[in-house]
């Protein structure tokens, strides 16, 4: 994935010696979260937004050093990579630094979004089941086995949450019948977490059923 063409240059990178104004201005005029900040030509730190409410206008930005975060990129970032900063960071723009620590663009978290909405794992037909398992119990070959031994093709994967030593993975499968793959994940004792058509129409049984009982117990 190619995400050098979407390297922004029209947005200003701040000096330290600029007007809080400038900068003010600036987010109030923009949705981004974020912007560089530089001393010299070399990059300083990153201003955030929400730190607006303790900026004095009458002062330099160079004043408030103490408030600047220390993310980036560099061109060479895989994209994965640069979703996890965007994600870490809560952010929806960040600087491109280049060798010389100077700031050569940014990257706007929308256009990520769209490269990696354009892979095969969302363009591609098939179906999305998310499962979980111990976090020293699972792999990727295993899952992998699973999904091919039932005739289908497992098209995408990755980690999507990871909580209390449980993984949670969501991944994309060719076939959009998932019954018989759901099965076979719980016989290696996978838990199923959404993918299923029969399987929400047993949970929602379960529910209604529950309901009923209370019912007739009043």
């Amino acid at each position: 994935m190619q995400l050098q063409s979407h390297i922004l240059n029209s947005i200003k990178v701040f000096k330290a010696d600029d007007s809080l104004k400038d900068v003010i201005k600036f987010f109030k005029d923009t949705t981004f979260s974020h912007v560089a900040i530089a001393e010299g030509d070399r990059f300083l730190g990153v201003l955030s937004e929400d730190d607006l409410d303790n900026f004095e206008e009458g002062k330099k930005i160079g004043d408030y050093r103490y408030n600047l975060e220390s993310f980036f990129v560099r061109k060479e970032t895989s994209w994965l990579d640069v979703l996890e900063i965007f994600a870490r960071n809560n952010a929806n723009l960040v600087p491109i630094l280049n060798e010389g620590e100077k700031v050569m663009g940014y990257y706007d978290l929308s256009d990520i979004v769209s490269e990696f909405i354009d892979t095969p794992f969302f363009k591609e037909p098939g179906g999305i089941l998310v499962v979980a398992k111990g976090l020293k119990d699972y792999s990727f070959s295993e899952i992998a086995q699973i999904v091919e031994t039932n005739n289908a093709r497992l098209i995408g994967g990755f980690i999507t949450d990871m909580h209390n030593d449980i993984v949670q993975v969501t991944l994309k499968i060719s076939s959009t019948d998932l019954n018989e793959v759901s099965q076979t994940f719980r016989r290696y004792n996978y838990s199923i977490l959404f993918g299923n058509s029969d399987d929400q129409f047993l949970e929602d049984l379960k529910q209604r059923s529950d309901y009923l009982d209370k019912y007739l117990n009043v």
